[in-house]
């Protein structure tokens, strides 16, 4: 059968409707007013889908289309409205598992759990967002199947990207990223965030980036921030969005520059989100430190002043990896304001 074939200005003609239409679909598509944006832009999408099988090369009109309201659609993400309060979301980003308590001068009969979770956190301010800790393993070293990842003592079941994905965030949309200290399990996804501005402390960047990086570190999980938009923290405290609401505290001695993060909740109250000040809360109140501290003197410091800052002001402590503790916190998307 011989196909019929229309002028190029009948071709022309169709194809500025079909853009005409497409624009109506992406435009309604992209909006969030529900039902009547939705029938709105079905309706476009049925219009244009007539129009494509009238057309010559029907096939080759279709696909151009639907790649066409991919790349828009795709191009049109914007993170959340920023909410009136600071909000504090905490994520799932694994668990350490058969570490020896020896290694902080434990026995196993004197630890409620052996086990370690891993957090990391995400405050959301009305000025906008600090990623806080970034995991132990990156995501990177996920498989499509999305199965979870072991690493030595390390097991990780869903990636920082997709909870953040869930609550409508993308790493690119981070203000601030701080981490409490260089140690592997608290570095694995720094570099997603090096758009981001880093706040750190001079004498940590300095040991992060060092000719010869000691301890527990993985300088290849943040080597992308080196030459990325920095902040060097030069005081003990440091106002993040200058609302006094999320605070950046010195604490050293497990690491040079270790750091911990105060967030003043208006309903929760004041958190103090303590990295690796401790990591047993039996620790808390003895005088016992790992054996890998920098500097033991100036942790038992940076305890003493911690505690006297909570004495102060009632403020929680949230050790991070009080494994216990951390399973009754609420999860992401979940989130303490």
């Amino acid at each position: 059968m011989e196909r019929r074939t229309g002028s190029r200005g009948e071709c022309a003609s169709k194809i500025a409707r079909i853009r005409g239409l497409h624009r109506a679909f992406v435009a309604n598509f992209g909006r969030k007013s529900g039902h009547l944006s939705w029938c709105s832009a079905t309706s476009s999408l049925r219009k244009v889908t007539r129009l494509i099988f009238a057309s010559d090369g029907a096939a080759v009109l279709f696909m151009t289309f639907f790649l066409a309201s991919g790349a828009s659609l795709a191009a049109q993400h914007h993170p959340p409205r920023a909410p009136k309060s600071v909000r504090l979301y905490v994520f799932d980003c694994g668990v350490l598992k058969g570490l020896d308590p020896g290694l902080f001068h434990f026995t196993k009969d004197q630890v409620q759990s052996t086990e370690m979770a891993v957090p990391c956190y995400l405050i959301v301010d009305p000025k906008g967002t600090l990623m806080w800790d970034v995991g132990v393993i990156p995501d990177t070293a996920f498989k499509p199947d999305g199965k979870p990842v072991t690493r030595g003592y390390a097991t990780v079941t869903q990636t920082l990207k997709s909870q953040l994905e869930q609550i409508g965030y993308e790493p690119s949309d981070i203000t601030y990223l701080a981490m409490s200290h260089y140690h592997s399990d608290h570095t694995a996804n720094a570099n997603e965030f090096a758009a981001s501005t880093w706040l750190v402390r001079k004498v940590e960047r300095d040991a992060m980036f060092a000719p010869k990086p000691a301890g527990i570190i993985d300088p290849s999980t943040y080597s992308e921030l080196k030459n990325g938009k920095t902040i060097i923290i030069d005081k003990d405290e440091y106002d993040v969005f200058g609302d006094g609401k999320v605070i950046i505290k010195s604490a050293p001695g497990h690491t040079p520059g270790h750091q911990v993060l105060i967030v003043k909740l208006a309903k929760t109250g004041t958190v103090v989100v303590a990295g690796d000040l401790y990591h047993f809360p039996e620790e808390r109140f003895s005088d016992k430190t790992p054996t890998f501290e920098y500097n033991r003197q100036q942790s038992l410091a940076s305890r003493a002043m911690i505690e006297a800052y909570i004495k102060k002001t009632g403020a929680q402590l949230w050790i991070e990896h009080d494994f216990i503790a951390n399973s009754k916190l609420k999860k992401s998307p979940r989130y303490y304001n």
